[in-house]
């Protein structure tokens, strides 16, 4: 393992270190070659955070069981991706803040495929939606379409189950660390995911899943794919905040539309109203990215 992984890996085990102020540190330092080097009142005047705290994380780091860690990781089958290194997903790595390192069982050769499309939606979906979710998938599954989603009940679940039922390869991106699966319901899904295809996480294994972490997580599913379908949302949903953030990502945003009269589908209609692009069959999908099925 190279030095700026071994201090990426090290530093993100940091309770003191938030996603927000390991991205400054990479801005400032992207080598971290200097980390050990910045004073207090350093990092007071450039990262805004008080000395005390700052000397707290430095004691930590410095305290850290490395090799302890890397041992049970191993032991766990659990590996890690950094920023810096050649299996990082290629797509994920384009966005704004892009997550320094990941964590991970499973295939992570999956990520550089040249077609991911990420599917979110309703933790509750009508048998509408759910018919709707495979007529949609499955022709992308036949053309090795890899499916992305978050592993929440609902459209997230019935996207990682088409995939295996169909043969194909899927990707889940969880909130909290790999320690801690959710929901508990889908961990036999979890269990094929991670033998078969993937799960990973920007947080360390240990973290328990936090309410912020959800939309953090959204990001990471909507970088991950060159396109999200969303299905079935209504007005305030998690789904939408993943078709926007899709959207300032520079990637495709498609959305399945449904009755007027249906909550689920508020928010599916208001994004085609916004210019989402209405789908109604897989081409309508396909068609958009030409140059990536050469």
């Amino acid at each position: 393992m190279d030095t700026v992984t071994k201090t990426l890996f090290t530093l993100s085990h940091c309770k003191g270190i938030s996603h927000h102020l390991l991205h400054k540190l990479l801005t400032i330092d992207p080598t971290l070659t200097n980390f050990h080097f910045h004073k207090e009142n350093e990092w007071a005047s450039y990262f805004n955070i008080p000395k005390e705290k700052a000397l707290a994380i430095k004691k930590e780091f410095a305290s850290l069981q490395v090799d302890t860690l890397l041992e049970t990781y191993k032991q766990q089958q659990i590996c890690f991706v950094s920023l810096y290194d050649k299996n990082y997903p290629p797509l994920l790595k384009e966005i704004s803040d892009p997550p320094p390192i990941l964590y991970y069982k499973g295939d992570i050769r999956l990520t550089q495929q040249p077609h991911l499309i990420s599917v979110v939606g309703t933790r509750y979906p009508t048998n509408y939606g759910e018919t709707a979710l495979e007529y949609l998938l499955k022709p992308l599954i036949m053309e090795n379409w890899i499916i992305v989603s978050g592993m929440a009940k609902g459209i997230d679940t019935i996207g990682h189950e088409t995939a295996i039922k169909n043969g194909g390869k899927t990707i889940a991106v969880i909130a909290g660390g790999l320690f801690y699966l959710y929901p508990k319901q889908n961990i036999p899904l979890a269990k094929k995911l991670m033998e078969s295809h993937l799960i990973l996480s920007e947080h360390p294994p240990a973290t328990p899943p936090q309410k912020w972490h959800f939309p953090m997580r959204n990001r990471i599913i909507s970088g991950l794919s060159l396109g999200t379908i969303i299905i079935q949302a209504k007005k305030r949903s998690g789904s939408l905040i993943t078709a926007y953030q899709a959207l300032e990502q520079n990637r495709e945003v498609f959305a399945v539309p449904g009755s007027i009269f249906d909550e689920n589908s508020a928010g599916t209609n208001e994004l085609i109203q916004s210019g989402a692009k209405l789908v109604h069959n897989a081409s309508n999908i396909m068609e958009e990215f030409p140059l990536s099925l050469d």
